[in-house]
């Protein structure tokens, strides 16, 4: 059929052929895009900026706001229920004196600073190059027993490392998180207040914030939901608004596409060739199927010790990451870890002790279906008494529970493999 000597594949193929080309274009002729943003900002989106945070503080019912003022104006506010969070903050060489002060007034009066990177409120000889290598990506060791330690192991860039022997503080220093030797996560108390020290601002930025333990230590370092968290964006500089930020764009180009898309529907009205047909159901083995089919397989290589061994990686890394047991205890073996965790969660750890060696042995031996359940069941078990201790109100998962006897082996497979 064709409307007006043309027909419609014509008329498709010409306006195809030409939206190829304007996009081409203007992919060529485009000036070349800025470079992410690596400021931690909470105007930021990229993923250094401290967006996500800013927004998740408010869903959880903190009152975040941004602060745009100087940090003298920080007078005006009731400091006992403020926490301020400085993330890598610039402050010009002429306004670093009064800055410092106005800070240091604002935590004597019962604020608190969360405060990231450089020597800002702290002296130069409190601040140094981290050991070993610069900039690099590492996981915390937690020490003590402080809200920000229990926070558990935490992704840090190392931009910078707490100088213990060289600071001139005067005050009691706790070092919190640990990157090797290097101290990356501090508190010390000035007057009233208490100030937060973090060697990077990854674990509030969009990229880190994705992980359990960085959203534990934000929470931990900004208290409750009773105080008022203020972003620092003073020292961040002026902000890039809408029509600052599209200075420079192809503008032009981008509405003739957009006219040209509107154009090409609008002739296309839509229209269909050939007739109706009912669309292709593709069927789907069912999960349970899969399920028991592994489960037959694992019974018939007799691969108990896979599941076994599943099960103890499970509770070391618990042990490690959520606990925040050092890697040195983790290495001593079975004993030196109930020992630990009797020291730091108290109770008696000696069954958990005889199940993680008997779940190393198991790794190097056959074990019979049912043994390897119950061992397997028994682990799972010691997972869920450090969550209930360390989180009084988490719901515990389900535990494994077999059939009967005959199906033991295909469900243990089945659900731990």
């Amino acid at each position: 059929m064709k409307a007006g000597g043309v027909s419609d594949k014509r008329v498709l193929l010409w306006l195809g052929g030409g939206t190829v080309l304007l996009i081409l274009a203007v992919s060529i002729l485009a000036p070349k895009a800025p470079e992410e943003d690596p400021r931690p900002t909470t105007y930021n989106s990229s993923s250094a900026g401290a967006r996500a945070a800013y927004l998740l503080l408010q869903e959880l019912g903190y009152k975040a706001e941004r602060w745009n003022l100087p940090a003298g104006d920080l007078q005006q506010v009731d400091a006992e229920h403020v926490t301020l969070v400085m993330a890598e903050p610039y402050v010009p060489p002429k306004r670093l004196k009064e800055t410092t002060a106005s800070l240091q007034s604002f935590v004597e009066r019962g604020g608190r600073v969360l405060l990231t990177g450089g020597p800002l409120l702290v002296s130069h000889e409190s601040v140094k190059a981290p050991a070993g290598f610069d900039n690099g990506l590492c996981y915390t060791t937690p020490e003590g027993q402080g809200a920000l330690a229990q926070a558990g192991q935490v992704a840090m860039t190392k931009f910078a490392a707490w100088d213990e022997a060289g600071s001139k503080l005067g005050v009691a220093l706790h070092v919190e998180q640990r990157c090797g030797d290097d101290a990356v996560v501090v508190r010390y108390a000035v007057g009233k207040g208490e100030v937060i020290w973090w060697s990077s601002p990854m674990p509030l930025s969009n990229a880190g914030l994705k992980d359990d333990g960085s959203l534990r230590l934000l929470l931990a370092s900004v208290g409750g939901t009773d105080r008022r968290v203020l972003f620092d964006e003073f020292v961040h500089g002026p902000q890039v608004g809408f029509w600052d930020a599209a200075k420079g764009l192809p503008l032009k180009w981008l509405l003739a596409q957009f006219v040209l898309i509107a154009v090409l529907l609008v002739v296309s009205f839509g229209r269909r060739n050939g007739p109706l047909r009912r669309p292709v159901t593709v069927p789907r083995t069912s999960p349970v199927e899969f399920a028991e089919s592994m489960g037959h397989l694992y019974e018939r290589a007799g691969a108990t010790n896979a599941a076994t061994g599943m099960a103890r990686r499970r509770l070391l890394r618990c042990l490690q990451a959520e606990v925040g047991l050092p890697r040195a205890t983790m290495e001593q073996g079975p004993s030196a870890i109930a020992e630990a965790l009797t020291e730091r969660l108290g109770g008696d750890w000696s069954a958990l002790r005889q199940r993680l060696v008997d779940a190393a042995e198991a790794e190097h031996a056959e074990l019979a279906a049912k043994s390897a359940l119950r061992l397997v069941q028994a682990l799972n078990e010691d997972v869920e008494r450090l969550h209930a201790v360390l989180s009084p109100g988490r719901v515990a998962a389900a535990p494994v529970v077999a059939v009967n006897e005959e199906e033991s082996a295909e469900l243990l497979a089945a659900t731990r493999g």
